[in-house]
């Protein structure tokens, strides 16, 4: 049964975790934006053109994995969403992702529990590549 004491804890939970997300969301969003209008995101999509043609991406979604990669998915988010990326290109970054993500956080976590926090790291790296390159090439 709902009581307005539960109702009340919910809301409160909902608006902690919604602000704390925009709190991470909102501002990579207007960097990323506010890159584009500079010649800073052109020079770096440029820089990994070549590697991000291996996935079937622009340059630009480049900074979405390395945001994803060291931040978190919430950081890739809104990159993602300042870029434009078709849906093809946010399937292959969100699978890539899914794979190897937060890899400080987790990496740290994983060599906390006694698993080999290195290769563990170098396999979701090398599975998130390779998922990449077939997504490319299946898509």
């Amino acid at each position: 049964m709902i009581t307005a004491g539960t109702l009340k804890r919910g809301l409160n939970r909902g608006f902690s975790t919604t602000w704390t997300l925009t709190k991470v969301v909102v501002p990579v969003y207007l960097v990323v934006t506010f890159l584009k209008y500079t010649p800073v995101l052109d020079l770096v999509a440029g820089l990994f053109a070549p590697v991000m043609h291996m996935f079937g991406l622009p340059g630009e979604a480049s900074l979405v994995l390395v945001l994803g990669k060291l931040i978190n998915l919430y950081a890739a988010i809104g990159a993602i969403s300042s870029l434009g990326l078709s849906h093809r290109e946010i399937t292959i970054i969100a699978t890539m992702l899914l794979l190897s993500h937060s890899l400080p956080i987790e990496s740290a976590v994983s060599g906390r529990t006694g698993v080999n926090a290195a290769l563990i790291t170098a396999f979701r790296i090398t599975m998130a590549v390779l998922s990449g390159i077939l997504l490319n090439l299946m898509l």
